[in-house]
């Protein structure tokens, strides 16, 4: 009796909690503020797991845990999953910011960790153990900034910061750098955090400046707030926001003020150019009636990142599965063609608009 418990121990330990099952965790915001980020990347997951059960002939149970979009709830649910749950590998968190709060807790326990949707550049720096299936924040300034000269012809742009999100700071500062470097003139920089609600005296502001463009790099709600607002005070000028704008949310709380709204972000069914990208389009609405976004669309590579990393190293030892995660090339995913350089993925961008209360494709951008 004494030996089978070692014996559970052990397997515990290694994140296998018997001969038959394999536990990846799942550190994603099912409540708070980025609850629809969080809800939506796990149906990508869900469907990636009946697509495919199993792994090296053992079957995948994916533990989540809510990190009710907070910073320490997420480092506090590493440590769970790690610890208690006893989990191979861990798929999230969502954020920027949770990613970094629970980055260090994974590193230092040789946990891979695979975010699907943290794209500051600073998630895997000085990391063997952490991940993305996403796009750094670097390209997708740049997308938006190339995009604001060529395509809406801006010569001139605002910038709101969120400065409570490290997300927010960062894709805002890239955007500034390369708008900067094509040509083009940053003529009024503002700040607010997560949970303001009113933006007056920033819109105000940049109103007296008339800029060609506004770029407000935001999560969903202040994205949406910060439209109406400016709407009301009748500012007509274009914004762009980035990848956190696509949420079904945007649209409910902006109403008619988000028409018009360009994004650069990960995914848009309409804009799929890889055949495990349709199929996915296809289950996704048969099971779920309804689209799926860039979250959903990047946990679900993500969850198959993971396991194509753990077939292809043969065993369930995480430092080889870690150096085959590492060495993931031309991985055809939903989202595109995935190469993981750095713990970073390197794939193509997609930029969508508001149109009519719909988020419609424009373009795909691939990287350089």
């Amino acid at each position: 009796m004494k030996l089978s418990k070692y014996v559970l121990a052990l397997a515990l330990t290694l994140g296998v909690s018997s001969a038959q099952v394999v536990k990846i965790g799942v550190n994603l915001p099912i409540t708070g503020p980025n609850a629809p980020y969080g809800q939506m990347g796990w149906l990508g997951l869900k469907l990636a797991n009946q697509e495919r059960p199993k792994v090296l002939g053992k079957k995948v149970e994916l533990v989540l845990v809510d990190n009710k979009s907070d910073k320490i709830e997420a480092a506090n649910a590493t440590q769970r999953l790690i610890k208690k749950d006893g989990v191979f590998a861990i798929i999230g968190p969502i954020s920027s910011s949770n990613t970094l709060s629970a980055a260090p807790i994974a590193e230092n326990a040789h946990v891979p960790l695979i975010s699907p949707w943290a794209t500051n550049p600073i998630v895997t720096q000085n990391r063997r153990y952490i991940f993305r299936a996403c796009f750094i924040d670097p390209f997708q300034g740049k997308v938006a900034a190339k995009f604001a000269i060529d395509k809406l012809h801006a010569k001139t742009a605002a910038v709101m910061i969120d400065i409570a999100q490290d997300y927010c700071v960062g894709i805002a500062n890239f955007f500034i750098q390369n708008f900067t470097k094509m040509g083009g003139k940053i003529v009024s920089t503002t700040y607010y955090q997560t949970g303001d609600q009113d933006f007056t005296a920033q819109l105000s502001s940049i109103k007296a400046v008339n800029p060609d463009l506004i770029y407000v790099p935001g999560y969903f709600t202040e994205d949406a707030l910060i439209m109406r607002q400016a709407r009301d005070l009748g500012l007509k000028q274009t914004f762009m926001s980035g990848d956190a704008a696509q949420a079904e949310e945007l649209i409910k709380i902006g109403g008619k003020a988000v028409n018009g709204l360009y994004f650069t972000t990960h995914f848009d069914e309409n804009g799929v150019t890889t055949e495990v990208g349709k199929k996915f389009v296809k289950e996704f609405h048969k099971k779920y009636k309804k689209s799926p976004d860039s979250v959903s669309a990047l946990s679900y590579d993500a969850y198959n990142i993971l396991l194509d990393a753990i077939e292809r190293a043969g065993t369930f030892d995480r430092e080889k599965v870690r150096d085959e995660i590492e060495n993931t090339k031309n991985f055809e995913g939903v989202t595109g063609v995935i190469t993981i350089e750095h713990g970073d993925g390197i794939k193509p961008a997609v930029i969508l608009k508001v149109e009519n209360g719909k988020f419609v494709y424009v373009e795909t951008v691939q990287p350089e």
